[in-house]
């Protein structure tokens, strides 16, 4: 008998994002807008955070759910920032990154052939940890409701489907910017409490926001929700891999059983770091903030006068665009002439699921004289 693998992952494909973002680098001088990862130094006394605990010999085994001090310092920002309450040593769980939390969130939670909504445009991460996990997405195209899922869209969804055991929301959203207003999130949760289904909460761009305040899901539906959030894109550091995820008690043990199975625990030095930047870190959120606020105002006024079609990102670092009508539907024609041509490097909307197609997504996390040279090429390139 010949040997097999596990057959459910011929269904997961590599990511298209790092790949494209691989290719266009191959193009000299490209300004490369493809990847959601901060320009910004880590804050020192985060670094001076990480350098202590060095010297104080931190580099061993931690608690699999995170160092108390650490979870201790998320339940304080979480209740500083947006008035949450969970208890650090029984309803917070530190995890390796955002990416590690949805994935042991998701696992947690779905039984083989149970069904996971997805509000698209997505990051396709949701899309392959539900398959992995034995699970099904049903992918909600929104690029009609302002890339926003809707109280209709959802009763319209569980209406036509069974076995549906949750709903992924990101908000403010990675590809599209959009977040929700107060009073649009709390008409979509009254929704959601009509259902027994969970709220895979994505959060990790909360205070990265414009002209609104977020609103965490997890004060409207407290009983339902599984947060998740990090301090990879407000603090700047993405590759300390600090993510967490919180909920109330009873949900904790099932996902803290999938974590501690894939990873026993995280990096002691980045729990150092990260409580620090959760404690002490709120002046450079701001500082950071208005720097992505700056360049997301550059982005949407050269956009806008070069014939793309700009829905206002209220939150996050990523601009999506619909291209000039001129180039037709085909984004992935776009993003690749837009390389080459113009040594500028985005990522096609349609690898986003349904409602992407003919967009482009944009990162303007990187500084602002090359956002501005990026937004020139641009412009210089539709013509």
């Amino acid at each position: 008998m010949a040997l097999t693998t596990n057959r459910q992952l011929e269904k997961i494909v590599p990511s298209k994002i790092r790949e494209l973002d691989e290719i266009f680098r191959s193009v000299d001088g490209c300004i490369m807008m493809t990847m959601g990862e901060p320009d910004f130094g880590m804050p020192e006394n985060v670094k001076e955070a990480a350098i202590t605990a060095i010297k104080n010999d931190v580099s061993h085994y931690s608690h699999s759910m995170g160092t108390l001090d650490a979870r201790q310092a998320v339940a304080e920002f979480l209740k500083k920032r947006h008035n949450l309450d969970f208890d650090p040593a029984s309803e917070i769980i530190l995890t390796i990154g955002a990416t590690e939390a949805i994935y042991s969130a998701l696992f947690g939670v779905l039984n083989p052939g149970e069904k996971v909504i997805v509000p698209s445009p997505y990051f396709p991460l949701y899309k392959q940890a539900t398959t992995t996990a034995y699970g099904e997405t049903i992918e909600v195209d929104t690029s009609q409701t302002g890339f926003l899922m809707t109280p209709q869209l959802l009763h319209q969804t569980m209406a036509e489907n069974e076995n549906v055991k949750a709903i992924v929301l990101n908000f403010p959203s990675n590809p599209t910017g959009v977040t929700y207003m107060k009073e649009e999130l709390v008409a979509l949760a009254e929704a959601i409490k009509q259902y027994d289904i969970f709220v895979i909460s994505d959060e990790i761009y909360s205070e990265l926001t414009y002209g609104v305040d977020h609103l965490s899901m997890a004060s409207l539906l407290p009983d339902q929700t599984i947060l998740i959030n990090g301090a990879s894109k407000s603090f700047a550091m993405t590759g300390w891999r600090v993510g967490f995820i919180a909920a109330k008690k009873q949900w904790i043990p099932p996902i803290f059983k999938v974590h501690q199975t894939v990873v026993t625990t995280g990096v002691s030095v980045s729990y150092a770091a990260a409580a620090e930047a959760f404690r002490n870190g709120e002046a450079d959120i701001e500082r950071m903030r208005m720097a992505y606020e700056t360049r997301r105002n550059i982005c949407l006024d050269a956009l806008t006068k070069a014939g793309f079609t700009v829905p206002e990102p209220k939150g996050a670092f990523y601009v999506f665009a619909r291209i000039p009508e001129k180039f037709g539907n085909d984004d992935m024609a776009f993003c690749q002439t837009l390389a080459k041509e113009a040594r500028v490097g985005m990522i096609p909307g349609s690898i986003f699921g349904p409602g992407g197609e003919g967009y482009v997504r944009m990162s303007f996390a990187l500084a602002t004289d090359l956002v501005e040279e990026a937004m020139q090429r641009v412009s210089a390139f539709v013509g």
